[in-house]
């Protein structure tokens, strides 16, 4: 992620806050010379994500503001625990609402993806997000489940290629050939809901197979059947995935698992703004 990802996005979070009138409270009901000292705590376990946007809110409000960051994106905090510090001039109070909304959506994207990759330890299984997105917000999105120790799956329609069930009407093997032709280097992933499709996948030597709402012995046979046939191919598990069954699927031996709740359904971190 850079500034160039979350700028245009911070500016029009405060534009939407401010309005053509502005902080009205703020400049009606606190000094115009008052100096303030404030911390973002955590009021719960997690991990902390979109520090650097919080701190150029408050910039943005108050331009004279001295910010310290007291952790870094990707650390794990606890209920109580400061992870940002302000003193400056009155507009910290103005920044305060916008700072939090990208700090708490990123924070809690980043703990929803820690869950689950905590749950997987020890299995060759890695954690991928999805382009289940908040629209405008994927730079932001997919950083946050870095930060939580997952993977990127594709950034978009763009950077690699995958046939989903709504293609297999076309020509499948033509419109493989094309893509190496015209990308050489381009991911193919191809999604199947049945055997018959991944032996069909199989004959476009894809990249990755992903294997969609399938459970239990079925998925198991699945998995050691595709590896039996190409062990060259990394399978792929996705298809409403929870936390209390993530692990149970890790074990059942796919090299990923794509969620799209991380991005999606993620509770905000629960973090404050508390003046010393």
């Amino acid at each position: 992620m850079t500034p160039s990802d979350w700028r245009p996005l911070l500016r029009a979070a405060l534009a939407e806050d401010l309005g053509r009138a502005g902080d009205v409270t703020t400049r009606f009901f606190v000094p115009a010379g008052a100096r303030l000292s404030a911390r973002i705590v955590s009021r719960e376990r997690g991990v902390v994500c979109g520090l650097a946007v919080a701190a150029a809110a408050f910039k943005a409000c108050e331009p004279r503001a001295r910010v310290r960051l007291l952790v870094r994106d990707g650390a794990r905090v606890r209920p109580g625990q400061a992870v940002l510090a302000v003193t400056g001039g009155r507009g910290i109070l103005t920044a305060e609402r916008t700072a939090l909304n990208f700090l708490q959506r990123m924070s809690g994207v980043a703990t929803l993806t820690r869950a689950f990759v905590d749950r997987v330890k020890g299995t060759r299984a890695r954690i991928l997000d999805t382009r289940k997105t908040l629209p405008g917000w994927r730079a932001l999105d997919k950083y946050a489940v870095a930060c939580g120790g997952g993977l990127n799956h594709r950034l978009g329609l763009h950077d690699a290629a995958m046939v989903k069930d709504n293609h297999y009407g076309g020509d499948l093997a033509a419109g493989a050939a094309r893509l190496r032709r015209a990308f050489p280097r381009m991911p193919l992933i191809v999604e199947c809901d049945s055997p018959a499709q991944a032996t069909r996948a199989l004959s476009l030597r894809p990249d990755v197979i992903l294997l969609d709402n399938m459970r239990g012995p079925r998925l198991r046979r699945e998995i050691r059947r595709i590896r039996s046939l190409d062990a060259r191919v990394k399978i792929e598990v996705s298809g409403g995935v929870g936390l209390s069954e993530v692990r149970a699927l890790a074990r059942l031996g796919p090299d990923r698992i794509s969620i799209g709740r991380l991005t999606h359904s993620a509770p905000a971190l629960d973090l404050g703004l508390d003046l010393a």
